[in-house]
């Protein structure tokens, strides 16, 4: 059994008018698959058989093998992207997420702002990124497909996919008011809150393994 691409965690229209179903229809089913097509096409190749999607990661970091690398962690940054979103108004952060937002940024506005002032900042293809290390909340942005993820000291709690693709049937060339839509009405706040006590890498890991 090959990686398989995992189904949206919400109706390719729950989102509208934020994003639209066009735009999953693209950015999940065609773009999103082909790093899965493309890492399933290596499985032999690079002896991948029988290795979940985060020891794919890994061997790729301990390989120096950048192809890997890029297309596996994309395939992972995708399905934590996808849990990241949810209908507007539909959840809100915990008490202990508030209060590490609070101590960190002042308030859930100024994260936002921060965030997507990131993502907007963020020079070609990538990820901005809501971490926490240690005890504290940190913005960071990454290139192309790395991830946080096998990164000592760091959780992901919250991601912005800044590729081009991600937004432009949507919001054509104009990133920040796509990061400002998404960010400000569409994050799954549950699932960031779930994120700093659960584990993020066993819950990004929704592909099967492969074999």
């Amino acid at each position: 059994m090959a990686f398989v691409l995992p189904p949206l965690p919400f109706d390719k229209a729950a989102l509208e008018p934020v994003l639209s179903a066009e735009s999953f229809d693209y950015h999940h089913g065609k773009h999103h698959k082909a790093y899965v097509d493309k890492v399933n096409g290596w499985i032999e190749e690079k002896e991948l058989a029988g290795k979940s999607l985060v020891e794919v990661i890994d061997l790729a970091r301990d390989r120096a093998d950048k192809p890997l690398l890029n297309n596996a962690g994309q395939i992972w940054n995708h399905d934590f992207f996808w849990q990241c979103l949810a209908p507007e108004g539909s959840t809100r952060p915990s008490e202990r997420l508030t209060r590490l937002i609070e101590a960190s940024f002042g308030s859930q506005q100024a994260l936002v702002e921060k965030l997507a002032a990131e993502a907007v900042g963020h020079f070609g293809s990538g990820w901005a990124w809501l971490v926490l290390a240690g005890d504290a909340l940190k913005i960071m942005s990454f290139h192309d497909g790395e991830t946080p993820l096998g990164h000592e000291g760091l959780k992901p709690l919250l991601t912005l996919d800044v590729w081009e693709h991600a937004y432009y049937i949507d919001y054509r060339n104009a990133r920040p008011k796509f990061a400002e839509a998404v960010l400000g009405k569409v994050v799954n706040w549950d699932f960031v809150s779930r994120n700093i006590d659960e584990d993020a890498a066993a819950k990004g890991d929704l592909v099967p393994e492969a074999a």
